[in-house]
């Protein structure tokens, strides 16, 4: 059986690495942006959109989806890739943040958490074993372990037995895996590092869901309100901990500027809804920093919205039209805002790579936080 990754080449003098992972829906290249489809659409943004715009591969969350349309409406469509029009790869995230983010509508035991659904008010129990039949049944390529995501801050105590019951749902998720996909290779299962901020209780959780094994290893409880110097610290400590011959996945981290520093410590995935929800509040990313289209300042701007840029929104229209767009409550600004994050999100993975197969990361880095910054 071919390898499900495979680094292809690394940085002289960076951590940072060219690869390609394997799935049932085709090959995706790393390191990679995966856009956020969490109720199986990227919003505003057809399936060919993200097709045009590069997107290998795109995420969406298994509490979204199961509470509507429901698992069985999808299984009866053939799956997620049939029910929503894509033939490329899909991670389904395991509501875990959810867990997180819902703290009002949820209580957590060691054998699952029982939940309050946020749209009719219904109560559901997800334990880990639920949580990847559920999965299984979407037929998405790359699954995640149910995992608890640790609040920032918290007492080290709650982070040690909130990385504790990670561990455990991990070693349920993996046999729940293993007795349902025994005799196929058309998913993989990734665990997820917990620990909070505290070194000594990632080092634990890494080691031990590396026991378990797993087909990649995630990074979860980061960009959960911490401070982003305490959030590099704590990547660059974790990181290492991870194998090298399985991908790296850096979940919910999607700042372009962050994405740099965790390329060059070994993180081969990164999925992230800011980029697309930012659009949709008017603000967009391009090679000279974030420009807030609906301020008053770009209503007479007939300029692109990034010179540097080539997708269908700054190929056509204008950062006055778009102004206009946003401040008229037109529709087609989100789209177009989307459309132009995705393309620049997609486009800058793609940099990375290039500066890493031409050895020259930290020049490239350093180019492009020079751009970044210039417009203060």
């Amino acid at each position: 059986m071919e390898k499900i990754f495979e680094v292809l080449k690394k940085s002289k003098d960076k951590n940072a690495r060219i690869g390609r992972i394997l799935t049932a829906h085709g090959v995706v290249n790393t390191p990679l942006f995966i856009p956020v489809g969490t109720q199986a659409t990227v919003k505003t943004l057809s399936p060919k959109e993200l097709e045009e715009a590069g997107v290998e591969i795109i995420l969406s969350n298994t509490y979204y989806l199961f509470l509507r349309p429901g698992v069985e409406i999808i299984e009866k469509a053939g799956g997620l890739h049939k029910f929503m029009g894509w033939d490329k790869p899909i991670i389904s995230d395991s509501g875990g943040y959810q867990v997180f983010s819902l703290a009002d509508l949820r209580k957590i035991s060691e054998e699952g958490v029982e939940f309050q659904s946020h749209i009719d008010g219904a109560r559901h129990f997800f334990s880990p074993e639920k949580i990847i039949q559920i999965q299984v049944s979407l037929a998405s390529d790359i699954i995640m372990c149910f995992d608890e995501c640790t609040p920032y801050p918290c007492v080290k105590d709650y982070a040690r037995q909130s990385m504790e019951l990670t561990l455990k749902w991990a070693r349920r998720c993996k046999k729940e895996f293993n007795d349902r996909c025994s005799s196929s290779n058309s998913q993989w299962l990734f665990g997820i590092i917990q620990g909070g901020m505290h070194k000594d209780l990632r080092t634990r959780s890494a080691e031990e869901t590396i026991e378990i094994g797993f087909e990649g290893y995630a990074i979860g409880g980061l960009s959960v309100g911490e401070p982003q110097d305490l959030r590099k610290e704590i990547l660059e400590f974790t990181a290492p901990l991870l194998p090298e011959d399985k991908p790296r996945f850096l979940m919910g981290v999607g700042e372009p500027q962050e994405l740099w520093e965790a390329v060059e410590k070994g993180i081969d995935m990164f999925d992230c809804a800011m980029p697309t929800r930012n659009a949709r509040n008017g603000q967009v990313f391009t090679s000279r920093g974030k420009v807030v289209i609906k301020n008053a300042q770009y209503k007479d701007d007939f300029g692109p919205l990034d010179p540097e840029c080539e997708c269908y929104t700054c190929r056509h229209f204008s950062r006055a039209y778009l102004c206009h767009l946003f401040r008229a409550g037109e529709i087609l600004a989100l789209r177009l805002n989307t459309l132009h994050n995705i393309y620049y999100m997609i486009k800058l993975l793609n940099k990375m790579r290039q500066a890493i197969k031409e050895d020259c990361y930290e020049e490239a880095k350093r180019e492009f936080l020079r751009k970044w910054h210039s417009s203060g």
